[in-house]
């Protein structure tokens, strides 16, 4: 009789467990008879834990704030994200504020002063923003021939509009260093500085005149809900380190995880097929590489980083570009393209992975936890099971 061995991902803990292999089961004997479905729950003995309630977390901002949490009043970051993620929303939303007026022959166009200022800062290069990193110039050439600028400088005050513009320019040149992973990213001051800065050279009034409305982005988004997140952030992180955490401690610890899997392969009798989802697929291959088990005839991975891990250098038992021992039974490796936590094997390992696409229709991350129930994959099992 066939033992199939069963390694859940991150984050699993029971009951939760238990109707993961519960469903397993009853899908791959459907298909195939004469298996026995062997568990390997390591979640609840080797998983990462909070052990000491969270300790690690800051307080909470408002009553009993710690040193250097930001004044309510002034906390803007939730609007500096939504304008990150979209540097225009602030100026569509100026621009569908009102109705467009049609001008009068021969009068000339609101936004034209502001497109011209626009080419002048272009042309200048990056340096007038240097403190942020490149990308200004660009930023302001492509903003002086935006279309929406008219619209937005009819609905508002003369003085305003210099603002939202430079808010524009300055989320289009810090969102685009968070976008190419920089190593250095300005603090709210000096971005706030710089904001004024391009503020005044495209028109606005001299510091320490009112300069009207603050952000519209501020009035959809609010300084809640970057209060409410950090209120919240307990809350995310117990519903968020399991994952995570099994990670790390795996990577950091992971000789216990992968000394259970030994014991228990040992008592069965061959042949042994494993099959692992996640994380489970990287301590199935760790065990399998650093240990000859024989009467395992067949390792199936399930939406696993064991590639990857191993091409970036950081997969314990392995390091590229070391071949796979061939001691190593059969690879069969089950990915969707839609999960991004899922890899290819096969271009790393020539001959000794099969690499086999799923597509359980969902988006990430629905689709790293959707293999279970797509049909598709008990096929495979089903045919390449020994």
């Amino acid at each position: 009789m066939t033992a199939v061995v069963f390694i859940h991902g991150t984050g699993v803990r029971e009951p939760g467990f238990s109707a993961l292999a519960g469903r397993f089961s009853a899908g791959v004997t459907a298909l195939r008879g004469g298996l026995r479905i062997v568990p390997y729950y390591w979640g609840g003995e080797h998983g990462a834990v909070l052990a000491a309630g969270g300790t690690s977390l800051p307080p909470v901002s408002g009553a009993g704030r710690g040193p250097g949490a930001p004044d309510a009043a002034e906390d803007d970051t939730a609007a500096w994200a939504a304008l990150y993620a979209d540097p225009y929303a602030e100026l569509a939303l100026a621009a569908g504020s009102v109705p467009a007026a049609e001008l009068p022959p021969g009068s000339l166009s609101l936004d034209q002063p502001i497109r011209e200022r626009l080419a002048v800062l272009a042309a200048e290069g990056d340096a007038p923003a240097a403190e942020l990193g490149p990308g200004l110039a660009r930023a302001a050439s492509d903003l002086a021939a935006h279309p929406l600028l008219g619209a937005a400088a009819a609905a508002l005050a003369p003085g305003d509009l210099p603002d939202l513009v430079a808010r524009c320019l300055t989320a289009q040149v810090v969102g685009g260093v968070l976008d190419a992973d920089a190593p250095l990213v300005p603090v709210g001051a000096t971005r706030d500085a710089v904001t004024d800065r391009l503020a005044r050279s495209l028109g606005a009034p001299a510091p320490g005149t009112e300069r009207g409305v603050r952000t519209l982005a501020l009035r959809v988004v609010g300084p809640a809900a970057s209060r409410a997140l950090v209120r919240r952030r307990r809350a995310l992180t117990e519903a968020a380190h399991p994952a995570a955490g099994d990670v790390l401690r795996y990577l950091s610890r992971g000789e216990a995880v992968r000394a259970g899997l030994r014991d228990l392969l040992a008592g069965l009798e061959p042949p042994v097929a494993i099959v692992a989802h996640s994380l489970g697929g990287i301590i199935a291959l760790d065990t399998l590489v650093l240990t000859p088990l024989p009467q395992v005839r067949l390792l199936v991975t399930v939406g696993s980083q064991a590639p990857f891990l191993y091409e970036s250098g950081s997969l314990p038992s392995l390091e590229h570009p070391a071949p796979l021992p061939d001691h190593v039974p059969d690879w069969l490796n089950l990915y969707d393209p839609r999960d991004l936590l899922s890899y290819l094997g096969a271009g790393l390992f020539p001959g000794r992975v099969t690499d086999v696409a799923v597509d359980s229709r969902q988006p990430f991350p629905a689709a790293h936890s959707a293999y279970w129930t797509n049909p598709d994959v008990y096929r495979h099992l089903a045919e390449r099971l020994p």
